[in-house]
C-alpha cells in the first residue's frame, strides 16, 4: 500500500508558474513509476508526465505534448516525493491535478494508488 497526498496547487496567472509535489508513504516508493493526470469538470482523467524508476527505462520522462516543454516531472527517492514544475501556465491547465504511483503507463489504468488531488487555477 502506498499513501500519496499532493501539495502546491493553487491560483496563478497566465504565464506564471506553480510546482506540485506528492508525498508518499507506506510501501516501498522507490519501486514504482510516479505519474500525473488532471481532470476537468465533466471530463475524463487525462495523463500528463511520468517518471519511471524500474527496469530498463528506469529515470525516463513521459509528457503529454500539451505539456512538453513547459512541465518538467522529478522525484526524490529519499525524500519518498514526485514534484511536477509547471511553467508558462495557460488558463486550460486548470485542471484538478492527481499523482498517481504504480507499474506505469500513459493511462490511468495502469496506476494503482492515486492522491486526493490539488487543485490549480489559471487566470487569464
Amino acid at each position: 500500500q502506498v499513501q500519496l497526498v499532493e501539495s502546491g496547487g493553487g491560483l496563478v496567472q497566465a504565464g506564471g508558474s506553480l510546482k506540485l509535489s506528492c508525498a508518499a508513504s507506506g510501501d516501498t516508493f522507490s519501486s514504482y513509476t510516479m505519474g500525473w493526470f488532471r481532470q476537468g469538470v465533466g471530463k475524463e482523467r487525462e495523463f500528463v508526465a511520468a517518471i519511471s524508476w524500474s527496469g530498463p527505462n528506469i529515470g525516463h520522462t513521459y509528457y503529454a505534448d500539451s505539456v512538453k516543454g513547459r512541465f518538467t516531472i522529478s522525484r526524490d527517492n529519499a525524500k519518498n516525493t514526485a514534484y511536477l514544475q509547471m511553467n508558462s501556465l495557460k488558463p486550460e491547465d486548470t485542471r484538478v491535478y492527481y499523482c498517481a504511483a504504480g507499474p506505469g503507463g500513459l493511462t490511468a489504468v495502469e496506476y494503482d494508488y492515486w492522491g486526493q488531488g490539488t487543485q490549480v487555477t489559471v487566470s487569464s
